[in-house]
């Protein structure tokens, strides 16, 4: 525990020591906060639901973004090798780079907090979807950065790993979708429904906790960051 802690530290101040993290942060802000009220005056209702429509697409974006260096740039700079001679175990360092990961895209989220401030002081929304909506986000977020840092494990180019996480994030993403299974055997629609991260994500941000969204979600992220343990493990065989 302590070395992932370590590993989360020395990760997530890593962030921050570059104006980068500060422009992802305020572009997704303003981004997030310009799309919401885009449509939350002219619908007329006291709900988060135009933000957590579009949390899914930004992700897209953000989550591939916050990864891309994870391992690769450990690749370009040489010093995964030092990394890796450590007497730190894979699974701690896996660990600690996803734990920080995940804290810096929690920050952003928690930053678009003055939204459903506006909307409790403009009307009467149901908290429980509102919890269930960043709840279902930060799951979601979990897996999109699992999924990133796996990618980014594979290669040395940080824009080669950009490309596809936001690649294999968006094809999880719409395998569920509406347009997709209506060309899908009906055989197999069932589990594209799934395994869609948006159809869990859509269950949850209604206010509905389904163990069975929970269990989705821990699954995926546990099974990229067991592919990502997998990745390193044969680097240092190789």
């Amino acid at each position: 525990m302590r070395n992932i802690l370590a590993i989360f530290q020395k990760e997530f101040k890593s962030y921050f020591n570059s104006p980068i993290a500060y422009i992802f942060i305020i572009t997704f802000i303003l981004f997030s906060s310009w799309l919401f009220f885009r449509t939350f005056f002219l619908i007329g209702q006291a709900h988060m639901r135009p933000l957590f429509g579009i949390l899914p697409w930004l992700f897209l974006i953000l989550a591939p973004a916050i990864t891309m260096r994870a391992w690769a740039e450990e690749k370009k700079l040489g010093t995964m090798e030092i990394l890796m001679t450590l007497p730190i175990k894979d699974y701690e360092v896996v660990l600690g780079k996803f734990f920080s990961s995940v804290l810096f895209m929690i920050t952003a989220v928690f930053l678009t907090f003055p939204l459903p401030l506006t909307v409790y002081v403009l009307g009467n929304p149901d908290t429980g979807t509102i919890i269930g909506g960043y709840l279902g986000a930060c799951l979601m977020g979990g897996a999109y950065l699992a999924i990133g840092l796996f990618i980014s494990s594979l290669t040395k180019n940080q824009i080669v790993a950009f490309i596809v996480s936001i690649v294999t994030c968006f094809a999880l993403l719409v395998i569920g979708e509406d347009f997709v299974l209506m060309s899908t055997p009906n055989m197999l629609a069932p589990i594209f429904t799934y395994l869609g991260l948006g159809t869990h994500f859509e269950s949850i941000s209604r206010g509905v906790i389904d163990s069975r969204d929970l269990i989705y979600y821990f699954s995926v992220i546990g099974f990229f960051l067991f592919l990502n343990i997998l990745t390193i493990e044969s680097r240092k065989w190789k």
